[in-house]
């Protein structure tokens, strides 16, 4: 099943009244993308910590910390 949902509210209705199998595999979607699961039972995190303001595989956070002053621009062909 293939959705396509807008980033700043991802809603989309459960199937775990259908099928019951796909209790883990939507929580696991949330964990990881953000994905809002509407009528969802249990709709928690299940691998990553319950403090984490994020979701991994959105990859909307920066890959490389931009105040460090330890790497040269011109070493590293920037």
């Amino acid at each position: 099943m293939k959705l396509y949902v807008p980033i700043e509210k991802p809603d989309v209705y459960t199937a775990t009244g259908l099928f019951s199998g796909a209790n883990w595999m939507e929580r696991e979607t949330y964990d990881f993308f953000g994905v809002n699961f509407v009528g969802h039972p249990d709709l928690r995190r299940v691998l990553n910590v319950d403090e984490m303001d994020y979701f991994p595989l959105r990859k909307e956070f920066p890959l490389e910390d931009q105040t460090r002053i330890d790497k040269d621009d011109e070493m590293f062909g920037r």
